[in-house]
């Protein structure tokens, strides 16, 4: 099984390696959910975006999507790929900064 190393904006300088095929199924089904929107997407709109777009192999019926979710918005984060608001809920939008790979 291939990993891919992720970082996490909340511990800057740790990082974990995760599974890498849905690593970067997630962040591809994201990054199209949120480069079609003008406004940035909260935690659920962004849940409700991916979920058709997932491989069944990987996410069936949507399972561990959230926590993947999580993993991928940190990660961006920290590379700053993706910013979140200061208003609540919080709300995610793409930095237009370079390529996620």
């Amino acid at each position: 099984m291939d990993k891919i190393t992720v970082e996490n904006v909340n511990h800057p300088g740790q990082t974990t390696r995760v599974d890498a095929a849905k690593y970067l199924a997630m962040r591809d089904a994201m990054v199209k959910v949120l480069s079609n929107q003008s406004e940035p997407l909260d935690y659920a709109a962004i849940k409700e975006g991916v979920k058709p777009m997932l491989p069944q192999a990987l996410f069936p019926a949507g399972a561990t999507s959230g926590w993947w979710i999580k993993c991928v918005q940190l990660d961006l984060e920290s590379k700053g790929q993706l910013a979140r608001t200061k208003d609540k809920p919080l709300r995610f939008v793409l930095t237009g900064a370079s390529s996620p790979d």
